[in-house]
This record gives structure tokens, sequence and C-alpha cells, in this order.
């Protein structure tokens, strides 16, 4: 996915990445905040990362960066649902060699069979760990999901965050107001993204929001 922030800067460049990506028989997608069509799959994908990481750590305690050649085969080898296959299957065409083969074709190296038992323990612990990341990641993705649908024309308020809320809405303090508005709907863009009518004085802000911040 692409930001859509580069395409309110320079057509120039959008013109540039859409015919990049049409030569290479792709399709360019421009990115808005919270769109899950987009940049939501990346942002799942790092954090199931993220968790896997942790998971070894306390796994591996003292030695688990020696591993995180096996955690990255382990995920470059697991099916992926979105691709249906596995991701260095997708990219190169082939599956991937075992860790204990990674040496140059023609070299002749003899692995003790201890050597082999370890490395294809620890992968199948990499790839445990893939998997409770990922249920942890849908568990906490569902419990936190909200059936909540607006149609155009209803009113409703914005949430500000804290961190943001001065830099984007001018709005300073702790004690400030949480929720701003309420602001109408004009449309509603796939199943979880708004475009809210903004006074004047908000025209610079992005008006597509997450219906996580709106209530």
């Amino acid at each position: 996915s692409i930001s859509d922030r580069i395409r309110q800067r320079s057509m120039f460049h959008v013109s540039f990445l859409e015919r990049f990506a049409e030569s290479l028989g792709n399709q360019a997608k421009f990115s808005t905040a919270f769109h899950p069509q987009t940049d939501g799959q990346t942002e799942r994908t790092i954090q199931t990362l993220e968790d896997m990481l942790r998971s070894c750590a306390l796994e591996w305690t003292g030695n688990w960066d020696d591993y995180i050649c096996l955690v990255e085969f382990a995920y470059n080898n697991s099916w992926q649902a979105s691709i249906k296959c596995a991701p260095f299957e997708m990219l190169y065409g082939r599956k991937c060699r075992a860790p204990i083969c990674w040496d140059q074709v023609g070299e002749r190296v003899i692995e003790g069979p201890e050597m082999i038992e370890v490395t294809n323990e620890k992968v199948a612990v990499a790839k445990e760990k893939l998997k409770e990341a990922r249920t942890r990641q849908k568990s906490y993705a569902d419990k936190h999901r909200r059936s909540i649908e607006f149609q155009p024309g209803d009113r409703v308020f914005l949430k500000v965050s804290p961190a943001r809320g001065f830099r984007r809405f001018g709005i300073k303090g702790k004690l400030s107001p949480r929720f701003i508005g309420p602001f109408e709907i004009l449309d509603r863009f796939g199943e979880v993204s708004y475009r809210l009518a903004l006074p004047p004085q908000l025209l610079h802000v992005h008006n597509v929001f997450h219906v996580s911040l709106l209530r």
C-alpha cells in the first residue's frame, strides 16, 4: 500500500508510482488511516512478528538472538491464508531449503545428528510461537471490535487523541475534551471508515475516520 499523503503532496509522484506499478503488472493502492483493505494487513503482520519474537525471547532466555534466523525461516515458510502459500514460495517460486542446508550448493558440509535435531526443535518452537501470536492477535482484535454502523446524515462525535490533538485539531491540555463535534457523516468507505463534514477551521485535517474514533 502507498500512503495517500503522497497523493496529497505531489501528483507527479503518484503518476510515476502508478505507471511503475502498471509496468510490473501490479495495481497501486493508496491507503488512508485505519483503512484495513490496504495497510491493515501490514500492521497486523508487524504485530504478529513482534509478538512472535517476544515469545521466543521468553523461550530462549539469554541466547534468543542466536535463533532469529530460525524465526525468520519459520515465518517465511508458514502457509499464509491471504496468498494461499508461504511468503518465500510466493516470492521465489520454490520452497526454501531448511536452515541446515544454507551452505552454498556444491559445498559438502556434514552436520552431526545433534545439530540437526536442535535446529529442527528450534524451528518447531518458532512455528508454534507464530501460531500462538496469530491466535492472540485475532483474539485481541475480536475483543475490541465494535459492530457499530452509521449512515450518511447521522451526526457523530470524533475522538481526539491526547498526543495528536494539538497538532491536528488545535486542542491542547490533559483536561481538554476527548471528543469533539458533533459532525455530520457525508458518506461511508468500505466497512469501517466514514467521511465527516468538518468545519472550515479543520479543513487541513483529513476527513476520513475509522469507526473506532466515532460515537
